[in-house]
């Protein structure tokens, strides 16, 4: 039990240790708000720019990506486009819904420097359905 003057010296722990915590750190320092997402689990983009980026050392080939902007904010990121010849679906102004990858601490998975989100529809039609031949890409868009 602490003595009857600790009060500033248990002040003073608790507030030193409440940085171990990782919960409260992320909360204390908003870091779900420094993401272009801004803690939204998707979000909405416009395509700028289709290219192919190369993979870092140990691996070779060309990753198929996608330059978009977010509409909610208006800041660039790299999309990575999932699936063999998904690109040849999405053209520039289209709108693309983005999710992240998964990396650790929201960074880059495996080969594929900087690019830390993937398309998963285009025009608000599923990617995978579109690649399977079931449903169209919407082109009122």
């Amino acid at each position: 039990m602490p003595g009857a003057f600790a009060a500033r010296t248990l002040k003073k722990k608790r507030k030193k240790l409440r940085w171990k915590s990782d919960k409260k750190k992320r909360k204390l320092l908003k870091l779900w708000n420094r993401t272009p997402l801004k803690g939204a689990p998707m979000g909405k983009a416009l395509v700028l720019k289709k290219k192919g980026v190369e993979q870092k050392q140990p691996h070779s080939g060309v990753i198929k990506v996608v330059r978009c902007q977010i509409i909610k904010n208006g800041i660039h990121v790299t999309a990575f486009v999932p699936k063999t010849g998904s690109i040849k679906h999405i053209d520039e102004h289209d709108e693309v819904t983005i999710v992240g990858l998964g990396g650790s601490q929201g960074g880059a998975v495996g080969s594929m420097h900087g690019i830390k989100f993937k398309v998963i529809a285009v025009n608000g039609t599923p990617l995978s359905e579109i690649l399977k031949g079931k449903k169209d890409k919407n082109k009122d868009k």
